[in-house]
């Protein structure tokens, strides 16, 4: 008996279907890169929320930059560091909209340091999502302040040196300190079922908008593998040997229901 394909295809043995959130244009990031894979969950989570109208995102400069050019909603575009301060002009402006920030290491690590403290330190109702790959990315591989110690980049070929260099900075633990912030988290998304952890991350990060405790922190733990030197797989092999057990994954602080 030949099956007709109008009998394959039926809702009840749709297994995936691809979220209308995200658009259609194909994406630039290298291959192994995680930005993608966060896209197509925030693209999911807004889906499944039903909020694709109540949306604002602010990316500001690094490869975030475009993340605009994959999710259907509306944008602000932010100078380098200062997506927080225009997350926080924006949900005043429409407090009922569901409002995030999607930002790199090289971005809200560096020249936005301040611009994520204080927004933590008054408590804006909103959303961070920080991608941590502890290197810049687009710009050129250059040391970044979440780089490990021993890590080799294109403005320390040796590997920072803690001595001249400084430490890392963990900036999820530095904000879960603040008062302002009620939920900051880290997850990654190398594995299916890391990223359904993230998943669940970011999706009771936005929910918790509604509750209006304060700002709510995901910091994904990430690979940049053309930075790296590495292939997709030995860089998260990488990750997992040398990035995890310098930023844990796991709820570090919790106050939303």
């Amino acid at each position: 008996m030949i099956m007709d394909i109008k009998d394959i295809i039926k809702p009840e043995n749709l297994v995936y279907q691809k979220t209308s959130v995200l658009t259609d244009n194909a994406m630039h990031y290298c291959p192994g890169c995680s930005h993608g894979t966060v896209h197509k969950l925030i693209a999911e989570i807004i889906d499944e929320m039903g909020i694709q109208d109540k949306v604002i995102g602010v990316s500001p400069v690094g490869c975030a930059v475009l993340a605009y050019n994959y999710l259907e909603i509306d944008w602000q575009q932010a100078a380098h560091g200062r997506a927080p301060a225009l997350a926080t002009a924006t949900k005043r402006l429409y407090p009922n909209k569901y409002v995030f920030t999607y930002q790199g290491d090289g971005d809200l690590a560096s020249i936005g340091t301040a611009e994520i403290i204080h927004a933590c330190s008054r408590g804006e109702n909103i959303t961070v999502i920080f991608i941590n790959n502890g290197i810049y990315g687009m710009t050129g591989g250059q040391m970044a302040p979440t780089t490990l110690p021993g890590m080799k980049t294109s403005t320390s070929p040796y590997g920072r040196d803690t001595s001249t260099m400084g430490f890392p900075l963990k900036i999820a633990d530095m904000i879960a300190m603040l008062p302002g912030v009620c939920y900051v988290t880290r997850q990654s998304v190398q594995t299916p079922v890391a990223a359904r952890k993230a998943k669940r991350a970011i999706a009771k990060a936005f929910r918790g908008q509604e509750q209006c405790k304060g700002l709510s922190f995901i910091e994904i733990v990430s690979t940049c593998n053309s930075g790296w030197k590495m292939t997709p797989v030995d860089a998260n092999k990488w990750m997992e040997e040398h990035m995890f057990p310098e930023y844990p994954l796991g709820d570090i602080k919790d106050y939303l229901q």
